[in-house]
């Protein structure tokens, strides 16, 4: 669990930071307030927490997925569009000094 905790934070505040943020204000917040006897402050982050967690599913509801069409990627044409190139022959003689 040690090592789970972390990453799943890390992801979650690289893809939505400001929800990652209040989300763990209000659960601050409610954790302070419960331990103290506060119960506004405890109501406060229990409320904070509660509308990002909404907010978010909100937004995850008007986002619609776009179907994607399978794309075919070709590493090589199928055909080369330059000529051939000619065959190259070594020269018998011996090159100038």
């Amino acid at each position: 669990m040690n090592a789970v905790l972390p990453r799943f934070l890390k992801s979650a505040y690289r893809k939505e930071p400001v929800i990652s943020v209040l989300i763990t204000i209000g659960v601050v917040d409610a954790l302070i307030g419960g331990f103290d006897d506060k119960w506004s402050l405890f109501a406060f982050g229990l409320g904070t927490a509660g509308m990002t967690l909404l907010f978010k599913f909100w937004r995850s509801q008007q986002r619609r997925p776009i179907p994607e069409e399978p794309v075919v990627q070709h590493y090589l044409p199928s055909h080369s569009s330059n000529p051939t190139l000619p065959m190259l022959t070594i020269s018998k003689k011996k090159p100038p000094q």
